[in-house]
């Protein structure tokens, strides 16, 4: 099988591809400003059958002499997910092949899939680069020791993450971290929340990380937030303004949640916004 069997768009020079990871499921409960029946109804009315479930995207850039991963997936972390690496293959990418991988954050499904069952790198000769907030966050002991007992883990998969990269490593503050691609900060979510922008040619994308978990709710309802949010009102308010930017921009959009499809443009009515999935190449 192909690349061209996953959504794919070039971007200019850059070919980027989704590459799903599966699911993990949250209770409606876990989000806030939003009763789950109407969540229910929402995701129903969207014609989503499996209400509770979150995709879980990595995305796959080629162009400008490097191969780079946006996010590893889950890794099968609580039985999250856990396709990333067999769909890589089936995309005709191998792991050694991966020479950069850029973070959006280090929740459990985006740095799950970096390593393997016994700790190891599961992209051996990949640099890992993040946000240096986002590293500070999760290697910070006073965090740790002040987290939920359910969220300990996160650190600890967070920080086995980092020292299996450790050589490679590279934190940033800003800007462009690979020719084309800049980082986007969209804070909120995490610490370090970052988005990255590819721009080429005439063409512009955004990957927006996890700006929406369910989409099909939190386009209409920015202010629905979800608890994995560390600071749930500014993610809400950097939902708001990031729907409104790209919106009026009519940017190409990528996001860790979004959907199988991969890519799409928000399209705004009135007050409302809505997901409009991009046919892909």
């Amino acid at each position: 099988m192909s690349s061209l069997a996953f959504p794919s768009q070039q971007i200019g020079d850059f070919t980027i591809t989704a590459i799903s990871d599966g699911y993990l499921h949250a209770s409606f409960d876990f989000l806030a400003n939003i009763d789950p029946t109407d969540a229910s109804r929402m995701q129903e009315d969207a014609g989503i059958r499996d209400h509770t479930s979150i995709h879980i995207n990595g995305y796959l850039v080629r162009g400008g002499g490097h191969t780079v991963l946006i996010d590893a997936g889950a890794g099968g972390f609580k039985q999250w997910g856990g396709r990333l690496k067999t769909n890589l293959r089936l995309a005709g990418i191998q792991p050694c092949e991966i020479d950069a991988i850029l973070l959006t954050h280090a929740h459990p499904d985006h740095v799950g899939g970096l390593i393997d069952a016994s700790g190891e790198a599961v992209f051996p000769n990949a640099e890992l680069v993040a946000h240096h907030r986002e590293v500070s966050f999760w290697q910070d002991d006073g965090n740790l020791s002040r987290a939920p007992e359910r969220s300990r883990g996160n650190f600890l998969l967070a920080r086995q993450a980092f020292d299996s990269y450790r050589a490679k490593l590279r934190e940033f503050e800003d800007g462009e971290v690979l020719p084309g691609i800049t980082a986007m900060p969209l804070p909120g979510h995490t610490a370090g929340h970052t988005g990255y922008r590819l721009d080429s040619g005439d063409k512009s994308l955004l990957v927006w990380g996890d700006i929406v978990h369910f989409p099909q709710i939190q386009i209409p309802r920015p202010d629905v937030s979800i608890a994995f949010d560390q600071d749930a009102h500014l993610a809400a308010e950097t939902r708001t303004r990031l729907l409104d930017c790209v919106a009026t921009e009519h940017l190409l959009i990528a996001g860790m949640h979004l959907g199988e499809p991969g890519f799409a443009r928000i399209r705004r009515t009135g007050d409302t916004y809505a997901v409009a999935y991009e046919k892909c190449t």
